[in-house]
């Protein structure tokens, strides 16, 4: 059972999804992985299962004490850090660095994501953290180490693809699924809409696993 109270992400389909390309990547024991924006830390525990060595990151402190607790529960060990993004590991490098990102697109008045809405807000285009983490995760991947992500396709997957290729790394999508609107996207439906980022005809919502290799 894991625990996840009031104003921690719960983990939903993209977390699923997230946690599917995870089984699929081959992961030797001893790995450093890196889940970067933690929550509940439900993807820090699965792969602390799989004997790698798990650091995990949130900027909540109500999150990262919910990642600590749920890791004792299960009697795995992930060193839990609060910071932005990736200012607590600077200097370290990982095998492997999973991320499920803010990248829901929010309107103007919502240009500072507060509370609970830090998990998935993320600006006009949602990709106020994604370009970040793009320009930054490369950094701290070691020859042959991966980053999976998981986003919205109202977020641009195939700008997230070119950023990471720029970097030098070998990316692609790797998992789609398509799942019905969720309260935060019903809410603001008809803005998308309006600003070009839904079409007339859609109903539901396409997310997508992105996966970038850092060349051996």
């Amino acid at each position: 059972m894991t625990l996840v109270p009031p104003g921690v992400y719960t983990p939903q389909e993209d977390t699923a999804l997230l946690a599917g390309a995870l089984c699929d990547e081959p992961l030797p024991p001893g790995a450093e992985v890196l889940d970067m924006g933690t929550g509940s830390g439900v993807l820090a525990l699965a792969a602390a299962r799989r004997g790698t060595r798990v650091t995990a990151v949130d900027v909540s402190w109500r999150a990262v004490c919910t990642a600590r607790i749920n890791a004792r529960m299960a009697g795995l060990r992930v060193r839990a850090r609060r910071g932005n993004l990736f200012t607590p590991v600077r200097g370290r490098s990982f095998d492997l660095i999973l991320t499920n990102p803010p990248y829901v697109p929010a309107p103007a008045f919502r240009r500072t994501p507060r509370r609970a809405c830090r998990a998935w807000d993320a600006g006009r285009d949602g990709r106020l953290v994604l370009d970040r983490i793009c320009r930054e995760a490369p950094g701290l991947l070691r020859p042959g180490g991966v980053l999976l992500l998981v986003q919205s396709a109202l977020s641009g997957p195939e700008e997230t693809l070119g950023h990471l290729r720029a970097a030098g790394l070998k990316a692609s999508v790797t998992l789609r699924r398509r799942i019905a609107f969720g309260p935060v996207l019903r809410s603001r439906e008809d803005w998308l809409r309006e600003w070009g980022l839904l079409s007339a005809a859609e109903n539901s919502e396409e997310l997508v696993v992105v996966r970038a290799e850092v060349p051996r």
